[in-house]
């Protein structure tokens, strides 16, 4: 009983055996190879279940997902000689499971050894017949679509690698260029500054001489029209004077008067030292009588 309890439980781990050494799973995000003897059979397994035989068939995987990695900075010349350090990094996906295997044994870090050298050269290339200007704003998109086409017909041939995208994150001048044009730029921007602010001086002494012009004419205008109203009033005063001495030539010295005295006494010091039967004390003594 003990012996065929033995012998079933030793069959069983056999088939588990064969079929665990049987059986394999491709997952969606996977890519596989299968391989007999050391040499590919299969070069593109597809996600899902497969079948190999046992012991004498190996199956490989790679990850069929986009890599992504950065590459190293690197100095550039323009097409006027100018250095930039550029930043950049390269989006990537397994195309060609074989040649992939094939050039980079399957490994990803391989690949991107491999992906290095041509990215850098066709990034040098594209600067090299730029300018500045047109690295950093004008064509720097064309500069990563023109850089991708070219590098997939050379990936994909070679080394069964799509290149999904090429960017460069960041550019700037070398240390030693930086600290000189920061310089340049600052005496520039001080410069153009010192320029606006003579003309907003300019532009302020126009201003304020017109608006002094134009003050000096409204004040002399206004004078002028004064002057003409005191006349008129004057003269209007005049012909009522006038009108009122003819009327009662009596009543119009008496009112003159008292208006004369009313000014002279409002303050108490005032001195006034005249004769006692001088005319302007003609109604004071007509008012003691």
């Amino acid at each position: 009983m003990s012996g065929r309890f033995m012998s079933v439980i030793s069959v069983v781990l056999l088939v588990f055996i064969l079929a665990s050494n049987s059986l394999f799973v491709i997952k969606d995000s996977e890519r596989g190879i299968k391989k007999q003897f050391g040499r590919v059979i299969n070069q593109d397994l597809k996600p899902g279940l497969g079948f190999k035989v046992p012991f004498l068939q190996e199956v490989q995987k790679f990850d069929a997902r986009i890599q992504a990695f950065d590459l190293l900075s690197e100095d550039y010349i323009t097409r006027e000689k100018k250095r930039l350090v550029v930043d950049s990094y390269v989006m990537w996906q397994v195309l060609n499971i074989g040649k992939f295997y094939t050039a980079a044994q399957g490994s990803i870090a391989q690949a991107e050894r491999l992906l290095m050298g041509p990215v850098n050269e066709g990034m040098r290339n594209q600067f090299g017949k730029r300018s500045v200007i047109e690295v950093v704003s004008g064509e720097r998109e064309q500069i990563m679509v023109e850089l991708t086409q070219e590098m997939n017909k050379l990936t994909q041939d070679e080394y069964g690698i799509q290149i999904i995208d090429i960017r460069l994150k960041k550019i700037e001048y070398p240390p030693d260029v930086t600290s000189t044009v920061y310089r340049r730029m600052s005496e520039e921007r001080a410069q153009e500054a010192q320029e606006h602010r003579s003309k907003g001086e300019e532009a302020a002494e126009g201003i304020r001489a017109i608006a002094d012009r134009k003050v000096t004419v409204l004040m002399a205008e206004a004078y002028q029209q004064a002057e003409i109203l005191r006349g008129k009033g004057d003269a209007e005063a005049a012909a009522i004077y006038a009108d009122a001495f003819g009327a009662d030539a009596e009543f119009y010295q008496f009112t003159r008067s008292l208006g004369a005295y009313q000014k002279i006494f409002q303050n108490r010091q005032n001195v006034m030292v005249l004769s006692a039967d001088n005319e302007f004390f003609r109604y004071l003594e007509t008012s003691k009588k």
